[in-house]
């Protein structure tokens, strides 16, 4: 799947979470569903070696999110650590040659034996974050280029400030919001991420895809069977 079809289905699926949960809480439950997990968490690096937990889709994962922060060791914590995708084993016995022994046992106490996934959370190419995957199969339903992208969109879309635009761009953005939440029927909270995704993935600013928008040189379309965004030749 190409960026552009997984961020289209990653858009319509934001549409159907809780609009009352913050962008954060939707974001990470979109990102669970796109990518065929059971649970997930995103949490923030609020410095050295400290990890600030934003939002957890359940009780489950917010009890193994929180045994990496009282042991001190993990899955997220490593992600975030070296930059890169890190998986560990949820058993409900010891193993010793596991990567963290106690964490994958006691994780594995809690919800059973499964798989925990940590991705690490992009801005700018810098880690700032990780968004923890809960796999009760040992493979998510999409590849982990697939979860790298979301993750590090969600990381955009989160820390992402489109008040510190000025007034003309500012308005700019506000009408692009409008245009999109109108054509793909959702709110306009989910059309910004939306728009901040696009940026994100074509590796532009938030204010060059608002133009595209409302010059209609980018166009997004939902049909019945897949959303698709496309650029028309200008």
């Amino acid at each position: 799947m190409n960026t552009s079809e997984l961020l289209g289905l990653f858009a319509r699926t934001l549409s159907t979470v809780d609009a009352d949960l913050s962008v954060a809480a939707r974001m990470c439950r979109a990102c669970v569903t796109v990518l065929g997990a059971q649970g997930g968490t995103l949490t923030l690096s609020a410095g050295p070696g400290e990890q600030l937990t934003v939002t957890t889709s359940d009780r489950t994962v917010a009890e193994i999110e929180s045994l990496q922060e009282v042991l001190g060791e993990g899955p997220g914590r490593q992600a975030l650590l070296d930059d890169r995708i890190v998986v560990a084993p949820l058993r409900d016995a010891p193993v010793a040659d596991d990567e963290f022994p106690v964490f994958s046992h006691l994780a594995g106490t809690v919800g059973g034996p499964a798989w925990w996934y940590a991705v690490p959370v992009r801005v700018a190419g810098q880690a700032v974050g990780v968004l923890g995957l809960y796999v009760t199969a040992e493979h998510l339903a999409r590849g982990l280029e697939d979860a790298q992208f979301l993750a590090d969109a969600v990381g955009t879309a989160v820390l992402a400030d489109a008040d510190q635009l000025g007034g003309a761009s500012r308005a700019r953005v506000q009408q692009a919001m409008g245009m999109v939440a109108a054509l793909l029927r959702i709110p306009p909270p989910d059309a910004l991420v939306v728009l901040r995704a696009h940026a994100f993935s074509e590796g532009v600013t938030l204010q060059d895809v608002a133009d595209a928008v409302v010059s209609r040189r980018l166009t997004f379309t939902d049909d019945a069977d897949a959303l698709e965004t496309r650029t028309e030749d200008s």
